[in-house]
């Protein structure tokens, strides 16, 4: 069935041998889902730019998002090596008034 020429002679053909109810249905049937993927492939075809589109967004965003993650966490270490860095008077301030005051 590679032409609508051929489509036709066929029909009539099966018209001809007055064929059963079931099998028209059967025909009338295929013709449909054929139909409707003939017009999801266009309807695909024409919307996919769009949806390549999003999906570019998308992963731009995610890559954004890790690379303002990767940011903070290597603000955070260099926060705790400063405060690695300090003096070990300095952090144990606190603690040394604490045990003044408990005895």
């Amino acid at each position: 069935m590679e032409t609508v020429q051929e489509l036709i002679p066929l029909a009539k053909e099966l018209m001809a041998q007055k064929p059963k109810g079931k099998l028209v249905k059967l025909y009338v049937l295929g013709s449909l889902l054929a139909f409707f993927g003939v017009v999801l492939g266009i309807v695909e075809t024409v919307c996919s730019p769009f949806t390549a589109a999003s999906r570019l967004r998308d992963e731009e965003a995610a890559v954004a998002s890790l690379q303002a993650a990767r940011e903070r966490q290597a603000l955070r270490r260099q926060a705790l090596l400063e405060k690695d860095k300090q003096p070990e008077s300095v952090r144990c301030r606190r603690g040394f008034s604490h045990r003044q005051h408990a005895s």
